[in-house]
């Protein structure tokens, strides 16, 4: 799929917004895209996880992860792409954790999945409690890099998109002061 292509999708299911808005990050930003938006469509999710899915052959994986909530049918959709288990991490007392019985064996490799990245510290996080376990994280996965190429990991990353939206910290944004009603639509 082409970069066109791949937007294409995402306007289809209205996923990429304007406005102005709060990350999950703190930062600001004119746009959002919110992956709920496209991942409400399974036959949408399955065609992008399915190319992205592409990236990693010939790299052996036994487990998908992604952390809770974004990153769940991201992560479902890599781990029936590439054939594999597909787990989650839940988030307790702010920091995320394995639970309802999921667990990684010394050794396991495991690929990091996830919706959206800014600044990357969920997948960050994610990455650690896997090697807290013991597991091999073998790479990244995400649909859409929007950290401008700010997030780095010690892993092979791929994203199926990176989209370059203009960001803002919160005391040096152009949208504040200007006066427009700021909107935190990553949980809504």
């Amino acid at each position: 799929m082409t970069d066109q292509e791949i937007i294409a999708v995402f306007e289809e299911s209205k996923a990429l917004l304007n406005g102005h808005f709060q990350l999950r990050s703190g930062l600001h930003s004119n746009q959002f895209f919110q992956a709920a938006l496209l991942l409400q469509y399974p036959d949408k999710a399955e065609l992008l996880c399915k190319h992205l899915a592409t990236k990693f052959e010939g790299i052996e994986i036994e487990t998908v992860i992604s952390p809770a909530v974004g990153g769940l049918i991201v992560g479902q959709e890599m781990g029936r792409a590439l054939g594999t288990r597909a787990i989650f991490a839940d988030k307790d007392e702010g920091k995320l954790v394995l639970k309802r019985g999921f667990s990684i064996k010394p050794g396991e490799k495991v690929l990091v999945a996830e919706d959206v990245i800014t600044r990357g510290g969920r997948v960050q996080e994610t990455i650690d409690l896997v090697r807290a376990h013991g597991g091999d994280v073998v790479g990244v996965a995400v649909l859409v890099d929007r950290s401008g190429g700010l997030a780095k990991f010690d892993v092979p990353t791929y994203s199926l998109i990176k989209l370059n939206l203009q960001t803002f910290e919160p005391d040096n944004c152009e949208l504040c002061k200007a006066g427009l009603p700021i909107d935190r639509p990553g949980s809504k």
